[in-house]
């Protein structure tokens, strides 16, 4: 019960890796916000979650919905201990000369201006606590550059320097700010990108297979916990082996 008497936003926790981080923090006593912006899947989630979660309807790009957010879990609890910023879209899989500029504003948008937004409501009550656990859910996309997801790649590669710059700037205040950068999971967001560009990201990884959900729910209840205490502006790698830096 590593959480116990703690709470968290997670966002895009409706479904997929969100999902499983949600249970995994209940699971070890923690009340969870159920942040999407599909409302009627965040009301199921939280239904079978259980009691200890709460569903909440959350635009990560608009500044206003992030306020509402925050307001309501101090609204319910009184506290922000974690945030995992884990909301993002794949984007069309194409080459850059075939995309369009709204198609690389609105991953831009969800991907990485969301983080951005997340951490700067959040940060204030954390800093008033002086603790607090930040983890954004970044991507290998980030560090090793996908072709036909320039967008993704660019979004996720600004998560992590969004994350070692924020992590610099609150490190001695209590709080740690890291992030996750996982290979292929099997999420209902692969379902936005082509076969071919699965079958390219899976060929990829060393051990043969995509990730589950509930393996970087692992990590992640790891780097939301107490017993991190040293680590922060870090980037995990949950890849497969597919990682080389």
């Amino acid at each position: 019960m590593r959480f116990e008497g703690k709470t968290a936003i997670v966002t895009g926790a409706a479904r997929g890796i969100g999902e499983a981080v949600a249970r995994r923090l209940t699971a070890e006593g923690a009340r969870v916000l159920i942040a999407d912006i599909d409302e009627a899947a965040a009301t199921a989630t939280a239904r079978a979650v259980g009691e200890q979660a709460v569903p909440h309807w959350l635009d990560v790009t608009a500044a206003d919905s992030w306020a509402a957010a925050a307001e309501r879990a101090m609204s319910e609890w009184g506290r922000i201990d974690i945030l995992v910023n884990n909301a993002g879209i794949a984007g069309r899989s194409a080459p850059a000369w075939e995309l369009s500029v709204e198609e690389w504003s609105e991953v831009i948008a969800i991907d990485l201006t969301g983080v951005f937004l997340g951490c700067r409501e959040v940060l204030p009550a954390m800093l008033s606590a002086e603790s607090g656990r930040i983890v954004n859910i970044a991507s290998i996309a980030g560090k090793e550059g996908n072709p036909n997801a320039v967008p993704y790649s660019a979004a996720k590669a600004g998560v992590i320097g969004l994350t070692k710059a924020v992590a610099k700037e609150v490190a001695n205040r209590g709080i740690l700010v890291n992030c996750v950068t996982p290979a292929v999971i099997e999420t209902p967001i692969l379902a936005q990108v082509s076969q071919a560009h699965v079958d390219y990201m899976t060929s990829r990884i060393p051990m043969g297979r995509v990730g589950q959900p509930h393996e970087v729910a692992a990590l992640v209840a790891f780097l939301c916990s107490d017993d991190l205490t040293f680590a922060t502006g870090a980037v995990y790698d949950l890849s497969g082996g597919r990682a080389t830096y």
